[in-house]
């Protein structure tokens, strides 16, 4: 079925999806996007810029989960920072690089996802959440090795 906006008198039929929450574990994951937005502040942190990274965690049993984490940009926050770009392969350990958000999208990796939960309506719900990002190794150029 083509995707398209539909009218207000259209006709609808299908229902949500159930929502999927993975065990707790290692996976794969793609990035598929991210949106520069503003922290409210709390704690120690005070309002500051934010991205929010949207992961597409890899189901070896079924259809993917969707993984929202916000990156606050702060400096109380830069482990969080270089563990995302270490984690898709545009840091190393130690190395002082200039954040390069626009290629995130389609970037790989691996991750560890634990499980949070959480209350809304008075009901107890659960939701995947990052615990860490494993970091990549960059592939560096070598002469005859491909």
């Amino acid at each position: 079925m083509d995707e398209r906006e539909l009218q207000w008198d259209d006709y609808i039929e299908r229902d949500a999806k159930e929502f999927i929450t993975l065990p707790e574990g290692d996976y794969d994951f793609t990035i598929e996007k991210f949106e520069r937005a503003r922290s409210k502040g709390g704690g120690k942190l005070p309002p500051c810029n934010m991205a929010i990274v949207y992961f597409t965690v890899k189901n070896p049993h079924g259809e993917d989960v969707s993984v929202k984490e916000n990156y606050v940009l702060h400096t109380s926050m830069e482990w969080k920072l270089s563990e995302l770009f270490r984690g898709v392969g545009q840091k190393q350990e130690n190395e002082r690089v200039q954040m390069n958000w626009g290629m995130l999208p389609g970037a790989t990796g691996r991750c560890k996802l634990k499980i949070e939960e959480y209350k809304k309506d008075n009901e107890t719900r659960t939701i995947n959440r990052i615990d860490r990002l494993y970091p990549k190794e960059s592939r560096k150029f070598e002469p005859g090795k491909f």
